[in-house]
C-alpha cells in the first residue's frame, strides 16, 4: 500500500473515454471514504479493509497507495482500471467521524444502504465539527491537572494554575486553528504560552512546582496516535508512510519542546535538571488517570456515551502500572511496558467492534504514561549546554544523556505493548478460524 503512483498516470486514467458512471461513482465514494479516514487518524490497515469493502459492494477490485499528503485509489473491472489522486495529510484525529465514516462503510457492504445514500451521508460526516470550544478547554484543564496529580503536586496552588493555563492555552489553540492551517503553530504557541505562564508564576512565587506547571499543559499536546499509527504501519513493512507519522510526530514534540523552552526562558526560568516524582496513593492515581482519559477523548472527538470504555481500561491499566512500580519495584519503562500490554490486549478487540481507529483509542488510555518531563527536561538541559558550554558542568550532560535514555526507553516500551497486541491478535483469531472446521471435519 506504500507503492508510488506517478501523478500523471492517474489523471490520464481517471479521463478515459468510456468510464462507466458506476465506476466512477464508486471510484469518487472510496476516495470520499478514505480521505476521511486517511484525515483522522484510521490505522492503514483497516481504511484498505473498509475501501476493499466499497469497492467490492460496486462490483471491483481495488488497489490503495498511501502516503503522507496523497491517496490514490486504482479501481479494476476486467481489462478496465480507473485511478485517482486526492491530497489529503494524516495529521488529524477524530474518533467521531472514523466511526461513523466506518458505520456506513458496513451499511453498505450489507445492502442496507445504496451509493447514493452512502455518498451523502459520508458528506454529512465531513461537515461534523469539532467539540464545544467550552468542552474542549474545561477537559483541557482537568486533564492537565489530573497530570499534575500524578506527578506528584504537592502546592495547593498548583493544580489550579496547571489548568487554568492547559485551558487557556486549548482557547489560545482554537483561535489560532482559524488563522493558519500550519501543523505546528498551534503546538508551538500553545507550549510557549505554557512556558511564560509558568514562568510568571515561579517568579511571584505562585507555586514551588516549577516543572510540573510548565510542564503538564505540554503533555497535553503530546501526538501520541501519529507515533503509533507510524509504529503500526513500519510494523506491516510500509516503511515510507511509517516514517513520515513518526517523523511527523517527533518534529511536533521538537516543537512543544522549543516553545516550553522559550517561554521558560523569557521569564528568566529554566528547568531543573532532575526530579522524582512524589509517590502517589493509589486511589488518586487511578482517578486521576481516568480524568486524562477523558481529556484526551475529547481532544478526539469521541462521544460522550464512547468515554466510559477507555476511562475504565486506562484506570486499570494505570493502577496495574503503580502496581508493579511501587509494589513488585520494577522501573518505569517495565511498567509502562505491562500497562501497555493490557491496553493493547483489551483494545484490539474493543476498536473493531466499535469501529474506533485503534491508535486513538489505546492512545487515549495511556496518555498519562507519556514521558513527558523526560523529553521536556532533556530539551531544557540541551538549552542549558547551548548556554553554557564548557562551563555547564558534566553532570548537566550526563542528565541530558540519563533523560533521553529513560525517555527513549519508556517510548519504545510503550509501542511494543500496543502494538504488538493489535499485530498478533487478529492473526491469531484467524488462525483459529481456520483450524476450526478442520477440526469439526
Amino acid at each position: 500500500m506504500d507503492s508510488k503512483v506517478n501523478d500523471d498516470h492517474s489523471q490520464a486514467a481517471v479521463q478515459r473515454p468510456g468510464q462507466s458512471l458506476p465506476a466512477a461513482a464508486t471510484l469518487d465514494l472510496i476516495l470520499q471514504a478514505g480521505q476521511l479516514l486517511f484525515a483522522n487518524g484510521q490505522t492503514t490497515e483497516k481504511m484498505g479493509f473498509a475501501l476493499s469493502g466499497l469497492a467490492a459492494a460496486g462490483g471491483f477490485q481495488v488497489t490503495i497507495f498511501a502516503h503522507w499528503g496523497e491517496l490514490t485509489v486504482q479501481l479494476k473491472s476486467g481489462a478496465n482500471s480507473y485511478s485517482k489522486t486526492i491530497a489529503v495529510e494524516p495529521a488529524g484525529v477524530d474518533m467521531s467521524k472514523v466511526s461513523a465514516t466506518m458505520t456506513v462503510v458496513h451499511r453498505l457492504g450489507q445492502g442496507r444502504i445504496d451509493l447514493e445514500e452512502a455518498r451523502s451521508a459520508l458528506q454529512e460526516i465531513s461537515n461534523w465539527g469539532p467539540v464545544s470550544l467550552a468542552r474542549f478547554a474545561l477537559l483541557a484543564a482537568a486533564g492537565a491537572a489530573a497530570l499534575g496529580m500524578i506527578f506528584g503536586v504537592d502546592h495547593p496552588a498548583s493544580l489550579p494554575l496547571i489548568g487554568l493555563i492547559a485551558g487557556a492555552g486549548a482557547c489560545l489553540r482554537r483561535w489560532l486553528s482559524r488563522l493558519s492551517r500550519n501543523l505546528f503553530v498551534q503546538p508551538f504557541c500553545a507550549a510557549l504560552f505554557a512556558g511564560i505562564a509558568g514562568a510568571i508564576a515561579v517568579r511571584v512565587n505562585l507555586s514551588s512546582d516549577q516543572r510540573l506547571i510548565a510542564i503538564c499543559p505540554c503533555m497535553i499536546l503530546v501526538p501520541g496516535p501519529h507515533l503509533l499509527n507510524g509504529a503500526l504501519d513500519l510494523a506491516r513493512a510500509r516503511i515510507p508512510l511509517g516514517i513520515a507519522r513518526i517523523v511527523y510526530a517527533t518534529v511536533v514534540t521538537l516543537t512543544i519542546s522549543t516553545g516550553l523552552v522559550l517561554g521558560l526562558a523569557c521569564g528568566g526560568v529554566g528547568l531543573p535538571l532532575a526530579g522524582a516524582s512524589a509517590l502517589v496513593p493509589l486511589g488518586y492515581d487511578v482517578l486521576a488517570a481516568g480524568v486524562a482519559v477523558a481529556a484526551y477523548g475529547t481532544f478526539f472527538n469521541m462521544s460522550w456515551s464512547a468515554l466510559p470504555i477507555p476511562i475504565a481500561i486506562g484506570m486499570l491499566a494505570h493502577g496495574c502500572r503503580w502496581g508493579v512500580i511501587t509494589l513488585a519495584g520494577v522501573n518505569p519503562a517495565t511498567g509502562a511496558l505491562i500497562a501497555c500490554l493490557i491496553v493493547g490486549t483489551i483494545m484490539t478487540p474493543v476498536a473493531d467492534r466499535l469501529r474506533f481507529p485503534f491508535a486513538g483509542l489505546a492512545f487515549a488510555s495511556v496518555v498519562s504514561l507519556i514521558p513527558g518531563s523526560y523529553l521536556f527536561r532533556m530539551a531544557g538541559g540541551m538549552a542549558s549546554l547551548l548556554a553554557g558550554g564548557a562551563k555547564a558542568g558534566p553532570q548537566v550532560f550526563e542528565q541530558v544523556i540519563a533523560d533521553a535514555t529513560g525517555a527513549i526507553l519508556i517510548v519504545v516500551a510503550m509501542t511494543f505493548g500496543l502494538v504488538i497486541p493489535r499485530i498478533c491478535l487478529p492473526q491469531l483469531s484467524q488462525s483459529l478460524l481456520t483450524r476450526r472446521p478442520k477440526a469439526e471435519s
